[in-house]
C-alpha cells in the first residue's frame, strides 16, 4: 500500500494550515486506498538552508536535513498544504522542498491552498517547483477561499465543494502515487 504525507507548509504563528492539514488528514483516514501521514514543516526547525552542498549529491551534514530526508523519504506521494503569501509558496516551505532533492524525485504531489483567492497562485509556483524535483502533480486541488471556507475569515469551515474536491484529489494522487512506485523499484 502506498505511503502519503500530509505536508503542512505554513510555520507562521496563529497559522490556518495545520487546521486545513488536519482536515485532510482526517478526510484521508475516511477515504482509505493508502496509508497517510503528517508531516509538518513547522516540526522540523529547518534553518534557512545551510547544507554546503547541493542537495542533488545528496551528501546531508546537519542534523534538521538528516532527520527531514529521513522523514520525506518514507512516503510515496504529498499532499502540500499551502498558504498564499504574496502571490506565492510560504518561505518555510520552499525551503523545506530545496533542502532535499531525491527524496522527492518520482513521487506523486497533490495541493490544498488557501487564501483570499483560495492561493491558486501559490499553487502554480509550486507546481514548477514539483517539476524541478522531479515530482509528478495531479490537476486536482483544493482551493479554499477564506470568504468561503472560513467563518468570519479566521475558523476554518470546509464548503461543501471543498469537500468534493478533496475525493478528486485523493483519487489521483493515490492512483499516480501507486504508479510511480514502479519508476522507484
Amino acid at each position: 500500500m502506498v505511503r502519503i504525507a500530509v505536508v503542512a507548509g505554513s510555520t507562521r504563528p496563529g497559522r490556518r494550515g495545520r487546521d486545513v492539514a488536519d482536515w485532510v488528514l482526517r478526510r484521508a483516514g475516511e477515504h482509505g486506498g493508502a496509508e497517510f501521514g503528517m508531516l509538518d514543516v513547522a516540526d522540523f526547525d529547518l534553518p534557512l538552508l545551510d547544507e554546503p552542498v547541493p542537495p542533488s549529491r545528496g551528501k546531508y551534514q546537519n542534523d534538521p536535513t538528516k532527520q527531514w530526508a529521513a522523514a520525506v523519504r518514507e512516503f510515496d506521494g504529498y499532499i502540500f498544504v499551502t498558504a498564499e503569501y504574496n502571490h506565492s509558496v510560504p518561505a518555510a516551505l520552499k525551503n523545506a522542498l530545496d533542502y532535499l532533492y531525491a527524496e522527492w524525485n518520482n513521487k506523486a504531489a497533490a495541493f490544498v491552498s488557501y487564501g483570499s483567492a483560495g492561493g491558486v497562485r501559490a499553487v502554480e509556483n509550486l507546481r514548477l517547483i514539483a517539476g524541478e524535483l522531479q515530482m509528478a502533480d495531479v490537476r486536482a486541488q483544493v482551493a479554499l477561499t477564506f470568504a468561503t471556507d472560513f467563518r468570519e475569515y479566521t475558523t476554518f469551515t470546509p464548503s461543501d465543494g471543498a469537500e468534493q474536491s478533496l475525493q478528486r484529489l485523493f483519487g489521483q494522487i493515490i492512483s499516480w502515487a501507486t504508479a510511480l512506485q514502479t519508476l522507484r523499484a
